[in-house]
């Protein structure tokens, strides 16, 4: 298998105007794809030429409760963040202005030895990183374990561990290989 990033995350918003306003003209994402039908609305911004946000608009969504990044919580809970990308500190610096300029919260620039990030949240409550690469320390090319008491699957390594999961008996012939319309 080669993965090649995130395709899109999938977020909600009630407010599809504002949405398009904070993300498109705001940040400068791309708006790439509108679908939609009557009560259904499903619309993508480029992050990069690979990575993608996403938002169904659904009228009776509330917006997300603001928590501070990264803080746990109790009770049921699917997502902390959505951490963006970007190349250089002077991308961070001018998001930041970017957000103040707006009136929008955004935290002071953090160092966190193999990133430099701010933090925001976009019109919907949801929590937003935005992060730079610290280039000698690049952790994809030298991971880092600075937890003292790892887990158990941790002190396994960085690389996939064979033999965890059951293979497939055989793949699915070209022939059977049905694609379906999401009508």
């Amino acid at each position: 298998m080669r993965y090649t990033g995130v395709n899109h995350l999938a977020m909600a918003t009630k407010d599809m105007d504002m949405t398009i306003h904070f993300w498109r003209d705001l940040l400068g994402m791309r708006l790439v794809a509108c679908l939609g039908r009557p009560g259904y609305r499903h619309y993508f911004f480029e992050i990069s030429d690979r990575d993608m946000i996403a938002f169904f608009e659904w009228p009776d969504v509330e917006n997300a409760i603001p928590k501070d990044h990264g803080v746990p919580v109790k009770g049921p809970f699917v997502f902390d963040h959505v951490s963006i990308g970007v190349a250089t500190d002077d991308d961070l610096w001018e998001i930041k202005d970017r957000l103040e300029a707006a009136d929008i919260w955004v935290s002071e620039v953090i160092d966190h030895d193999f990133i430099h990030s701010v933090y925001a949240f976009d019109p919907n409550h949801i929590a937003i990183e935005f992060s730079a690469p610290v280039p000698e320390n690049d952790i994809r090319d030298r991971p880092i374990f600075l937890d003292p008491k790892p887990c158990d699957a941790a002190r396994e390594g960085s690389y996939p561990v064979s033999g965890r999961w059951p293979e497939p008996k055989m793949m699915t012939p070209m022939d059977e290989r049905m694609i379906y319309r999401a009508d």
